[in-house]
């Protein structure tokens, strides 16, 4: 697990919930086991439970109430890693071999559902309807928006709202509710759970319009993976839109984005043109509105430290190199 520095607050009680992770997900079958452990060994920052307890700072934080909603939403999040591995084949995630790499999609849904009924044994235990309410709504617009993603797949027509639709369901509805609940639990006013909802939100479309310029812009090293797996698997990013509307070449562009297997001059031609037009910059400017509406939601709760280390995280995101 990656440490941010903006989690200083909150270390040494992710450490708890990772810890807690690892033992919840024991069973007595080694090959899921083993490949639950795999996921969670993979790393990542953990953000989805963090933004859960960072909204708790705000009111008492009542850390034995957050910490299973903390574990509900890390184990719904690494669901949808395994399964995102296996609709795109991909081999490597965060640097290391995806679970499909090492066992093949047989085990990788089954892992996947595997974790996603951890996650909803949890939600039993915290036997609070709201909480179950808001994940089932988000774990079926998420898979809602998966389906959309694969049907699109090659789609070089697609707009700004089809995108939104997508990167909403795929990143920023989880984050949301991340933020939201964590202010649920904590007895938080209705109003301020609401704007820590509109603030994970907005800070989830950021987050993914930044993953979309990352996967043209990023060093594989840096990334975890290889960069260009967007163009590679017929996914309209947002760079690539804007770049089939902007690029002097937009035909050339379209021509590679339409074909069912891309070789891997087909991708590395793709990004020259992707960064060429300017689609980068222009992508950058929907962070900065997006970052900008986050931080201005914030200005509903209450005026502590945390509030501060929520902003500075936001650009965290808008920055972020990995």
């Amino acid at each position: 697990m990656k440490k941010l520095w903006l989690f200083n607050q909150i270390n040494s009680d992710l450490q708890k919930v990772e810890k807690e992770l690892h033992a919840y997900i024991a069973t007595d079958y080694p090959v899921l086991e083993e490949s639950s452990v795999q996921l969670l060994e993979a790393g990542g920052k953990r953000l989805r439970p963090a933004f859960a307890l960072l909204a708790g700072k705000f009111y008492g934080y009542p850390f034995q109430k957050l910490l299973p909603v903390a574990m509900a939403l890390e184990l719904i999040h690494m669901a949808t890693l395994v399964h995102d591995d296996v609709v795109d084949a991909s081999t490597t995630r965060r640097g290391r071999p995806t679970v499909k790499a090492k066992w093949g999609n047989i085990v990788s849904v089954a892992t996947g559902d595997y974790l996603l009924a951890k996650a909803l044994e949890l939600l039993a235990e915290i036997n609070n309807p709201e909480v179950s309410r808001i994940l089932a709504e988000v774990s079926i617009e998420m898979s809602q928006g998966e389906i959309q993603q694969i049907k699109a797949s090659n789609d070089v027509n697609q707009n700004l709202k089809q995108y939104y639709y997508r990167i909403k369901r795929k990143t920023a509805l989880l984050i949301s509710a991340s933020c939201k609940l964590g202010g649920i639990v904590s007895s938080a006013p209705r109003r301020e759970v609401w704007a820590l909802g509109a603030y994970g939100h907005a800070l989830g479309m950021a987050f993914q319009i930044v993953d979309d310029i990352l996967d043209v812009t990023a060093e594989a090293s840096e990334l975890g993976k290889p960069v260009g797996g967007d163009i590679r698997q017929g996914i309209m990013t947002l760079p690539l839109i804007l770049a089939l509307r902007n690029s002097a070449e937009k035909e050339a562009l379209k021509e590679i984005l339409l074909k069912e297997a891309k070789t891997d001059q087909d991708v590395e031609e793709a990004i020259r043109l992707v960064k060429e037009s300017g689609a980068i910059e222009d992508s950058h400017y929907y962070v900065d509105l997006y970052i900008n509406k986050a931080k201005s939601h914030l200005d509903e709760l209450p005026n502590v430290p945390t509030r501060k280390a929520l902003s500075e995280l936001a650009n965290f995101i808008k920055e972020r190199k990995f």
